[in-house]
């Protein structure tokens, strides 16, 4: 009885169409996240190529080499993941289907990016660092253009 009495002020009163263009409210996505994630990448593996080992076989050095060499990987790592959880989001999230007539390159763009996020993660690759933090600027420009904004692209380093 219930379910015909709904029915019918459904049927007299319907209740408007909604649309939105992504699924939150707009300006909750930025691609500075990403940027400052990869950054923090890039960082992490200069870091760890700048290092140098200990001489000599003193424990206490040995110690602080590799608890620094383990904090500078583990901040790497997580930051990395972090980077490809944000582009993901980017893609999957934001960028709807009619922004592929605006950017052919879309799908293969976030592709690329997330294959660096892992590269970063099981490499100490500075080449690959840096190839993320330009994927990060081309995912910038992608998404400010597609917001219709001209938005500078900084780095914090």
């Amino acid at each position: 009885m219930l379910n015909k009495l709904i029915q019918a002020v459904r049927a007299l009163r319907p209740a408007p169409e909604v649309a939105a263009h992504c699924d939150g409210p707009c300006g909750v996505y930025d691609p500075a996240d990403a940027r400052i994630k990869a950054e923090a990448v890039l960082s992490m593996t200069k870091k760890i190529l700048a290092l140098e080992p200990p001489t000599g076989s003193d424990p206490a050095s040995l110690a602080t080499y590799h608890n620094t060499v383990s904090r500078y990987v583990s901040i790497k790592e997580e930051q990395a993941h972090g980077t490809k959880q944000d582009l993901l989001v980017l893609w999957t999230d934001f960028f709807k289907p009619q922004h592929l007539e605006q950017f052919p390159d879309l799908h293969t763009v976030f592709w690329n990016a997330a294959k660096l996020c892992s590269k970063c993660k099981v490499e100490v690759n500075l080449g690959a660092a840096e190839e993320l933090m330009a994927a990060c600027k081309k995912v910038h420009e992608m998404f400010w253009q597609a917001k219709g904004r001209d938005v500078t692209y900084y780095t914090a380093s």
